[in-house]
């Protein structure tokens, strides 16, 4: 009896997708889901009459794939990965894969290669990026693990993923957990560019007053820039142009401004603390959407705090532009704390990233994709130990053009009391890495003051402690202020 080319377990939408999609390019596949009416409904629905091969045990789904074995489990990240795992071992034989395409923490990942590895098991963390329609029709894939489990599958992941200009979107990230990783940090690129496109909407329908039509007509010229143009800014184009059949309000208007999350953001931040990296953008994202679940306190306070309110009294049509500068800028800066984590990362967990190759299969199937990843990885490219996007020829000119309308939108967003979190902090961030000198000297001397924590000198090399309390007490008899 033939058996299948491939194996997959979890038949929720994007397990279904990611099947048909393997089935439509050539692959023949075995499907196993853990409630058999699931199957039944796939097979008679969208998998009728394709090479997909229903199975309804753990033992007669392992019998079915040829060896060596390829089975990717898409099903809950945690406990349910592991409890698959669990299963399926006993069945399988040294040099075949398990492929863990959900969104798996890293470090769950890397636990899982070292113990699969050591029983003779291949074990591939894979990120998978695109949403339901990417995982259908090409999404963008970022699998870690061993390079020899990489190039047994590759054959099939280059057919399954985006293709664009230069290749499909799929490249053999890193060992360990490493393509969990830069499926995390995308994630959080993925929170900070939402969130920046957020608070542009904001000013704009609160600041200038724009109506949905005209919200519509702005974010479809500025998809069209060089700068802007993304996936992102097209579906936000197009979220505008939704009426509710019910109110015959824009839908936008009607949806609760309370942000759900799965938790790859907070993943984000918490790694950035851990490799000392600051990442200020996606944190400000991570904590809108945490600010905005409080939404019975704030319409309480809404009542009782008062600040400016009003509309823009300038140029309207300047001060789009002015918006649309400022969310380019921010935009560099949070793709530059992204690539500045996975450098770090890379370094402390010995991935070997090759960032340009993140950005180009970022150029296709996901969530991020945008046009000027094609900058990024040539940024990257051409000088593989960039320290950051910042200072990179392709960037560097256009942040430092477009700084002071960045600045005004900023500062008239504060004037007006229109919160814009990601924008501020993004600038903090530019402001902060472009200056030589930063006031922490003085945080230094305070953590030497009440904790003897020691400090560094300008004048000479050393490590240095002052009895901060003994020479005010001496400075005061001799009245010295020096």
């Amino acid at each position: 009896m033939a058996q299948q080319s491939f194996g997959l377990i979890g038949l929720a939408v994007m397990g279904e997708n990611l099947a048909l999609n393997i089935e439509r390019n050539g692959f023949p596949i075995a499907v196993y889901n853990r409630t058999p009416e699931k199957t039944e409904a796939f097979m008679a629905q969208r998998a009728h009459g394709k090479q997909v091969k229903a199975t309804y045990s753990i033992e007669d789904f392992v019998a079915s794939i040829e060896r060596p074995r390829k089975i990717m489990i898409m099903v809950k990240a945690g406990a349910p990965v592991d409890a698959v795992i669990e299963q399926l071992k006993p069945l399988l034989e040294p040099g075949d894969i398990i492929i863990d395409g959900g969104n798996s923490f890293h470090e769950d990942t890397a636990r899982r290669s070292r113990e699969l590895t050591a029983q003779g098991l291949d074990f591939v963390g894979m990120g998978v990026s695109g949403g339901e329609e990417g995982a259908l029709n090409g999404p963008s894939l970022m699998p870690g693990g061993t390079i020899d489990a990489y190039e047994e599958l590759e054959p099939i992941l280059t057919k399954i993923a985006a293709q664009v200009d230069d290749g499909p979107c799929v490249t053999y990230i890193g060992p360990g957990g490493a393509g969990h990783f830069v499926k995390m940090v995308h994630n959080g690129i993925e929170y900070g560019d939402m969130q920046l496109i957020a608070e542009a909407y904001d000013l704009l329908k609160n600041a200038l007053g724009l109506d949905h039509n005209q919200l519509h007509e702005v974010f479809d010229e500025w998809n069209k820039t060089e700068e802007l143009d993304s996936y992102l800014i097209e579906i936000t184009t197009d979220i505008f142009t939704h009426i509710d059949p019910d109110t015959g309000l824009p839908l936008v208007d009607v949806i609760l401004d309370s942000a759900g999350q799965k938790g790859t953001g907070r993943w984000t931040v918490a790694a950035a603390f851990d490799l000392a990296v600051p990442i200020p953008t996606m944190t400000a994202a991570v904590n809108a959407r945490v600010v905005s679940f409080y939404k019975q306190e704030r319409i309480a306070a809404s009542k009782i705090l008062t600040g400016p309110t009003g509309k823009y009294e300038g140029d309207r049509t300047a001060f789009i532009n002015k918006i649309r500068d400022a969310l380019y800028c921010s935009k560099i800066c949070s793709y530059a704390q992204g690539m500045a984590l996975l450098r770090a990362a890379s370094k402390t967990y010995h991935y070997n990233l090759n960032l340009s190759e993140c950005a180009r299969i970022w150029k296709g199937g996901c969530i991020i994709r945008a046009r000027f990843l094609d900058k990024i990885k040539e940024a990257f490219k051409e000088d593989p130990q960039l320290p950051n996007l910042l200072v990179a020829p392709q960037f560097m000119q256009s942040i430092l053009d477009k700084q002071t309308a960045w600045r005004e939108v900023i500062a008239e967003a504060a004037k007006l009391g229109i919160p814009v979190p990601a924008f501020s902090t993004s600038l903090g961030y530019f402001d902060s890495y472009r200056r030589e000198q930063l006031p922490q000297n003085l945080t230094q001397a305070q953590r030497d003051y009440f904790g003897a924590h020691t400090y560094e000198r300008t004048d000479k090399p050393g490590v240095f402690h002052t009895e901060w309390t003994q020479a005010a007490e001496d400075s005061i008899q001799t009245g010295s202020t020096d």
